[in-house]
């Protein structure tokens, strides 16, 4: 029995609130004394006072997850998205594409043909490569912000994982239609055209309202966006973006990489949404691994088993091919695929999408795509953090 369900909701919810707040605090200060990534931490610390824990999480605070990951997400977006500016890809938009292409299509197709070899039926085995080449750019870019790493190596990954989800999202669309094409004539079109609505939609909104956000805003205060502004322009574009079915976070990068490049007259365009999105940060990790579902490993350990590593590998040398092509540095080569391992809750949203058109593997795919998540998601930052470290102290 949840211990909070006597309280009054309104007391409950500030309560709630505050208390995860607090604790967001001390485990940013723990991280900071240990290897473990403050994002992995909170994830932990979800999921022992979640549902499969302790049971400390009232449900009129973990009802409200969806609006705060989609809020998070956006600020997400917003800031990965300000960092595509011309003047910080002009040194590595070769290594950026190459590598973030190769990076997606390696993973997909090692865990593809993996699975396959173990025996995982055709259609099955696609979805869940398709969907292995998704990242996390929540807790990447949380585990570059975590510390003062300064060479360049973070910047790139930061480009990389602001393209990661566009190439997660095409390869989901070519998988599900060929998965499609085996039993539904002409179900291939609908389902590119699905994917080709939810990124181009997603570009045109971010274009649509980065444009005006870029020359409007910072004339309140000259040279600097009011926090009002910022955020107004974020969840408008959030906003639209939901309300036309298209990808929210696609939207807000796009919207982040206008305003980065066209608002000349901001002295630090993206400044005044930087100071306040680790509170709605720190929120969205606990609740995310308050969610997790911890009882679906049992039904899938086989072919968990086989996409866990596999999908590591992917990213490996998937990173590594396109380091190859791009002729970046031996670091680059050796660590960016071990940076790309966070996965997030992006692939459980295709597997959804994916289950109805193969709904006799309905509860399987589900459950692959909520167990890997669980597992990257904790892990994941703590790679990142790894080689983000190994390849500032070279």
């Amino acid at each position: 029995m949840n211990i909070s369900a006597t309280l009054q909701p309104d007391y409950v919810f500030l309560l709630t609130i505050g208390s995860v707040l607090i604790s967001g605090i001390l485990i940013s200060a723990l991280g900071r004394n240990t290897f473990l990534p403050r994002v992995s931490l909170l994830l932990l610390f979800g999921v022992i006072i979640g549902r499969g824990g302790l049971d400390l999480i009232p449900v009129i605070f973990s009802n409200q997850f969806e609006i705060i990951s989609e809020i998070a997400l956006l600020m997400v977006g917003f800031l990965l998205g300000g960092k595509l500016t011309v003047s910080s890809l002009e040194h590595y938009w070769r290594d950026t594409l190459w590598i973030s292409i190769a990076a997606a299509v390696f993973t997909a197709l090692i865990v593809t043909s993996a699975l396959m070899v173990f025996g995982v039926p055709f259609e099955l085995s696609i979805i869940l490569g398709c969907l292995s080449s998704a990242t996390d750019p929540a807790a990447i870019l949380d585990v570059t912000q975590e510390s003062n790493y300064t060479k360049s190596f973070k910047n790139l990954l930061l480009s990389i994982v602001s393209f990661d989800d566009a190439w997660a999202l095409l390869l989901f669309g070519l998988g599900v239609a060929v998965v499609s094409s085996l039993s539904i004539v002409g179900a291939e079109y609908s389902a590119l055209l699905i994917v080709a609505k939810d990124i181009g939609g997603a570009i045109l909104i971010g274009l649509i309202i980065g444009f005006p956000a870029a020359f409007l805003t910072g004339r309140v205060k000259p040279g600097q966006p009011i926090l009002s502004e910022a955020l107004g322009a974020v969840f408008v574009c959030g906003g639209l973006a939901l309300w036309l079915g298209v990808s929210f976070l696609i939207a807000a990068m796009v919207l982040g990489a206008v305003v980065g490049n066209f608002a000349k007259h901001h002295e630090q365009p993206l400044h005044a949404v930087e100071g306040i999105e680790w509170p709605f940060m720190v929120i969205f990790f606990v609740l995310a691994g308050a969610n997790l579902e911890l009882n679906t490993m049992g039904s899938v350990g086989l072919i968990c088993a086989v996409y866990i590593p596999f999908r590591i590998i992917g990213k490996i040398v998937g990173a590594s091919i396109g380091s190859r092509f791009s002729h970046a540095d031996r670091q680059t080569r050796q660590w960016m695929g071990v940076a790309l391992l966070p996965q997030a809750g992006v692939a459980i949203g295709m597997a959804l999408v994916a289950s109805s058109f193969i709904p006799e593997y309905h509860q399987m795919l589900l459950s692959v795509a909520v167990v890997s998540t669980v597992f990257f998601e904790i892990i994941g930052p703590i790679f990142t953090r790894f080689a983000l470290q190994h390849v500032e102290h070279v």
